[in-house]
């Protein structure tokens, strides 16, 4: 929806921006739509001086907004103004940035898409779309007027790709046959298939043709490696786009990116979700590597994207084709892949005629009995980890909970420390910077008290994180070097790069981590992988859980046995039987896929329906409760059985916001752009409700 605001402006030229003064409106022959950067639904109305040379969209200007003046950028031009608009209550565009356009029209349709499926104000996904720096008024895109910043320069040799496998040939070729047909294809190779060496020569093929290629990965983390073998072979070729370089060098690569025309040499742009705003003018393919994992999704802020979603869609915008590769794909792509909507290529075998790895299962509930246990190792991990050792092989061993431990109690009278702002309990941290307990929602910290404050009994520690592991490690293991892989290891620059150089180079026996060591790691010499506890990947309240745990588990597996030897992989669990250990001892995700498939088809579970969760918060948890039910209750008048009742999420409050929420299952039958006109229109609707005024409404499309 427009909306408009009052004129100030200077009788001739532009704009005085000090000194503002009213004009008559005919100066003024066209006006432009802007999209402003704030959570602000539809664009703004603003007038176009005579002497400003905006002919396009996509222009950044500078315009007035209350009191203050904003970047925003050029949505649509008109000659005339909708009905219902004041000509004298439009305010003047105050400057041009640059010389030309700096959003492409592929962009703004893809941020209108973005908005309008993900039900999210168009400004919130303008934030997401621009680097900050964007958005400053002393920032130009033109080359002559200021001196820019370097990129980083590769300065190493640069060598041939590999040649192809018969098996990454057969690959190449049905992946380029498949795309004649279908603009997406899903390539599912098993873990060290050799699917990497895929992509690079599909690549080549694109850059060959001036074109640009986006390659997208699901962490930060995973660039090392990949930027390493891609700039081997790219050399300066190779842009890097995500959160950890600067912002100044994030706005460096949007700027080269949009330069790149019809005489520009190919560029691949490798990147973590964000990478997927960036402004494309000869986008020819796009690589989603690790298409599963569900860091591609967007959680707060809004825009709540899943970067796989929106890059099928960006490549729809620039008639482009996309690759989505894994060894574990994500139920919803099998889906589209083995009913045809997208095409499927397999890559069965691993490089070389490798085995893939052993997968040995350890009863944690026989070995507690039989007092078989050294802390959290059963006796038969212990030795299996000395024999490596011994052979001078390296150990990743994984638990996907950082910090010393999850919570401590008293067992005399039950107490357990909490967050003060959500309903968690502190985990304890025993590091070399200090001992404390943390909340890893609101980051709360206090301090570590083995005194019960509130009968005055011995507090006991309880469960276990990858603190914990070093100090058992230490102990059970000490000639062993170790190193430490998590959120918190990694926090400053480079540290991720460190640890990851020091394993490959054999300057660490024994690394331990969290699910950073499941993802992408390529090392020669991993023999062993130890899950220490596998129940707590997949006791979880959610659908998809079990879809989690299996791809986390053959993930990490996939990190053992990678030159001329099988790996193995040992899973301590206290449920050996459970149904998901056969399909992972087989390697069978196909087998993994049709058992999940089918009971998500029963219990009308994507990919059958879509899901759209809306969740309501305040500080005062009676109003978010009344604001929950008044909300359902709209929502079922519409939706019927479509709507659930107000559920309460797993944690009810978070940064001292309680929690509630309401979802949606929509058949897939069903007009989706119906269903979000009517989802709006009951938000809109309860905005004139006075108790959920003040309730903050969040929707999520397709969550995770």
């Amino acid at each position: 929806m427009n909306r408009s605001v009052g004129i100030v402006t200077k009788k001739h030229g532009w704009p005085n921006r000090r000194n503002p003064e009213k004009i008559e409106t005919e100066s003024y022959i066209r006006y432009a739509q802007v999209i402003l950067p704030r959570a602000i639904t539809g664009t703004y109305t603003y007038a176009i001086a005579d002497d400003m040379p905006i002919a396009s969209v996509g222009w950044r200007v500078v315009v007035p907004l209350g009191t203050k003046q904003v970047v925003g950028i050029v949505d649509s031009l008109s000659d005339t103004l909708t009905d219902g608009v004041a000509a004298d209550k439009i305010r003047p565009i105050i400057a041009l940035l640059d010389s030309f356009p700096v959003v492409t029209e592929a962009q703004l349709r893809l941020w209108h898409w973005i908005s309008d499926y993900y039900l999210c104000p168009i400004g919130d996904v303008l934030l997401a779309a621009l680097p900050g720096k964007v958005l400053d008024t002393a920032y130009s895109f033109d080359p002559m007027r200021k001196r820019r910043v370097h990129l980083p320069v590769y300065s190493g040799p640069v060598e041939a790709a590999h040649r192809l496998t018969d098996q990454q040939q057969l690959a190449v070729s049905d992946i380029r046959s498949q795309w004649r047909e279908k603009q997406t294809v899903l390539l599912q190779g098993v873990t060290s298939s050799g699917k990497t060496e895929v992509y690079i020569h599909l690549i080549e093929e694109q850059l060959q043709q001036g074109k640009q290629v986006l390659y997208l990965v699901p962490e930060i983390a995973l660039t090392t490696q990949l930027t390493e073998r891609l700039q081997r072979v790219f050399g300066n070729r190779l842009l890097v786009y995500h959160s950890r370089v600067t912002d100044t060098q994030r706005a460096e690569t949007y700027r080269q990116v949009l330069a790149a025309d019809e005489t520009s040499v190919g560029q691949v742009i490798v990147g973590a979700r964000s990478a997927v705003f960036l402004p494309f003018r000869r986008l020819g393919l796009v690589i989603v590597d690790e298409e599963h994992d569900f860091s591609y999704k967007q959680q707060d802020p809004a825009p709540r994207y899943h970067a796989r979603s929106v890059a099928i869609m960006t490549a729809h915008q620039t008639g482009a084709r996309v690759l989505l590769g894994t060894a574990t794909p994500a139920i919803e792509s099998q889906y589209n892949a083995l009913t045809g909507k997208y095409g499927y290529v397999t890559m069965p075998e691993r490089f070389q005629g490798l085995q893939l790895p052993k997968i040995t299962l350890i009863n944690l509930e026989r070995q507690y009995h039989r007092k078989e246990m050294y802390g959290h190792f059963s006796d038969p991990l212990v030795a299996r980890i000395n024999e490596e050792l011994q052979q001078h092989r390296q150990v990743i061993l994984f638990q996907n909970r950082r910090g010393y431990a999850p919570y401590m109690q008293c067992p005399r009278c039950g107490y357990v420390p909490k967050c003060p702002e959500c309903d968690v309990s502190l985990t304890v941290h025993r590091n070399h910077t200090g001992s404390g307990m943390a909340c890893h929602y609101c980051g709360h910290q206090a301090s570590l008290n083995y005194t019960c404050p509130e009968c005055g009994g011995e507090m006991v520690i309880h469960g276990f994180g990858t603190e914990r592991l070093e100090d058992e490690v230490a102990r059970l293991f000490p000639t062993a070097r170790m190193a430490r892989l998590d959120l918190d290891t990694t926090r400053k620059k480079d540290a991720y790069d460190q640890i990851i150089r020091q394993f490959g180079n054999h300057e660490v026996d024994l690394l331990i981590g969290t699910q950073m060591v499941t993802k992408g790691l390529h090392f020669d010499d991993v023999s062993l992988v130890a899950v220490l506890n596998a129940d707590n990947l997949f006791n979880l309240p959610s659908f998809r859980s079990y879809e989690r745990a299996y791809q986390m588990l053959e993930q990490v597996a996939g990190r053992a046995g990678r030159k001329g030897k099988q790996g193995e992989v040992i899973i301590q669990t206290f449920d050996p039987n459970h149904p998901l250990f056969d399909y992972l001892k087989r390697h069978d995700t196909d087998g993994f896929y049709h058992w999940q498939v089918q009971e998500r088809e029963q219990f009308r579970f994507p990919p059958f329906v879509r899901l759209c969760t809306l969740t309501i918060k305040h500080t005062d948890e009676q109003r978010v409760e009344q604001t929950a039910r008044l909300l359902q209750g709209e929502l079922v008048a519409v939706f019927g059985k479509r709507c659930s009742p107000v559920l309460r999420p797993g944690i009810t409050r978070v940064q001292n916001q309680h929690i509630r929420q309401v979802q949606l299952r929509i058949e897939n039958t069903a007009s989706l752009s119906a269903m979000r006109s009517l989802v709006n229109s009951v938000l809109r609707d309860m905005t004139n409700h006075p108790q959920a005024k003040s309730c903050t409404i969040l929707t999520d499309m397709d969550p995770i």
